[in-house]
């Protein structure tokens, strides 16, 4: 699966037995995430809710056990009027503030980020101590705007002014996630479970189990999450969520059958829409995936979803089509830039599958400078492929896969990587990875991939050429 970065999340466990140390001793496999997503994510990432003050689990006005959720424009709405009647409310404001950057992802509209900061500062203004509200809002837009070490920042902050919040604690993680820093990380979700086990917890925990190679502790949590899940969009949340992490470990099926779950549940969660469409074109049922594709971008075009139609186009011969949707993805990522994104990753990735290889080096190079995500080193090394310096592209190669993950895109890259430069026996094990891992993970680079590790088995498996003989005792 092509990832675009994303930033997104029971009752309350027995007693001694939270966060990680509770999945940890109730029968989890044990041995190794989150990422540019948590499912809490997603994709990118991505991925869910990324300060825990949006709509998603654990959130919004009105929210609790009976409560019907609102639609993040009526509470849009709900605040709008009330300052306009009290305009000194610094709580509205910060809420406010956030409910913009969750309207924002919903509806891939990064021109409400300026509105988002200006609501986050109004309410710093008025209220400029105690405010943690506001604190972990500016860390969610930050993250939304991939400026993580800001987002670490505002989400230090919020925690120093409140230490028994939990939200600010799921900004800290996801700024973390994102920025390399792999170990205060899995300390940040840690305490957000310690403080909060929920829905939103659990997710960003079952992201950081899953960077690490953790697929079975991080499908517990899940379900853990899901058991905590009160409204029907937080359930399909859920159910979504283990959709990815079927389809991510090849569970093509269990994956589709997990997606539409979450659409019965919540006909329009668009995220499960095309998930469904990515499965549905593994299985090779690509009318139907090529329409569900259409739907999901009619309604909220996603940056990834765009990029995922446009290969699977790619995949079936229909070029112009193609490049279609790959216009619509350069306008998006101008857009983004417009309005204070950072988004060198996504549009560095973009370029080395589809663009200029050297300009891809040079937005990469970039955003390893400011960060040390394995996305990143992945994406890099990529990129360095892509421009033919892969002596320079291994080492990144290595530090991509370097916590563990279970990724088929990175071991296909670096398997590529290693057979460029002449070592089979390990391009054969990264490819035979790959595919084990996900036998579709890309329709255009799964393909590449069974056809390159065909080629290496043959070779392996054709002796050596004979040097040609002379006449009997001749040397």
């Amino acid at each position: 699966m092509r990832r675009l970065a994303l930033i997104a999340t029971t009752a309350v466990l027995c007693a001694g037995l939270t966060g990680f140390a509770a999945l940890e001793r109730s029968g989890g496999a044990s041995s190794p995430p989150p990422s540019d997503a948590v499912p809490g994510q997603s994709s990118d990432t991505g991925s869910g809710t990324g300060s825990g003050t949006g709509p998603g689990p654990d959130s919004g006005p009105d929210s609790g056990p009976q409560a019907a959720p609102l639609s993040v424009d009526a509470i849009v709405a709900k605040l709008q009027s009330t300052l306009r009647a009290q305009p000194n409310d610094a709580s509205s404001w910060a809420q406010l503030g956030s409910e913009y950057v969750e309207q924002a992802r919903l509806d891939v509209d990064p021109t409400l980020y300026p509105k988002s900061e200006a609501a986050l500062r109004k309410s710093l203004a008025l209220q400029p101590r105690h405010n943690t509200a506001a604190l972990t809002g500016m860390a969610g837009l930050a993250n939304a705007r991939h400026q993580f070490a800001q987002a670490r920042t505002w989400a230090d902050k919020a925690i120093s002014d409140d230490p028994y919040a939990w939200a600010p604690y799921g900004a800290l993680n996801d700024a973390l996630t994102q920025l390399g820093e792999d170990s205060a990380a899995q300390d940040a979700v840690q305490r957000m479970l310690d403080l909060h086990p929920s829905t939103a917890s659990f997710t960003r925990a079952s992201y950081t189990f899953e960077l690490h190679g953790r697929t079975a502790d991080a499908e517990q949590a899940l379900r853990r999450a899901l058991q905590d899940a009160t409204t029907a969009a937080d359930q399909a949340f859920c159910h979504h969520y283990l959709g990815e992490l079927a389809f991510n470990t090849g569970k093509t099926r269990e994956a589709l059958r997990e997606y539409r779950t979450a659409l019965a549940l919540d006909p329009t969660y668009t995220a499960s829409l095309a998930g469904a469409a990515r499965a549905e074109a593994a299985l090779g049922r690509t009318d139907q995936a090529v329409a569900d594709y259409r739907t999901a971008i009619d309604r909220v075009p996603q940056p990834q979803y765009v990029l995922e139609f446009g290969e699977l186009l790619e995949s079936l011969g229909r070029a112009p089509e193609a490049r279609a949707q790959y216009g619509v993805l350069e306008a998006e990522q101008r857009l983004f830039a417009a309005n204070g994104v950072v988004d060198d990753l996504n549009l560095g990735q973009y370029q080395a599958d589809h663009g200029d290889a050297d300009l891809a080096v040079k937005l990469l190079s970039a955003e390893w400078d400011r960060r040390h995500s394995v996305l990143v080193a992945d994406a890099l090394s990529w990129a360095l492929h892509r421009a033919g310096r892969d002596g320079d592209a291994l080492p990144l190669a290595e530090q991509a896969n370097r916590l563990g993950w279970r990724d088929a895109l990175l071991r296909y890259h670096r398997g590529v990587i290693e057979q460029s430069l002449g070592d089979d026996e390990a391009a054969r094990t990264d490819l035979a990875g790959a595919l084990a891992a996900n036998p579709a993970f890309s329709p255009l680079y799964a393909p590449d991939a069974r056809a390159r590790l065909t080629a290496l088995q043959k070779d392996q498996k054709e002796p050596a050429a004979q040097p040609p003989q002379g006449r009997r005792g001749q040397r």
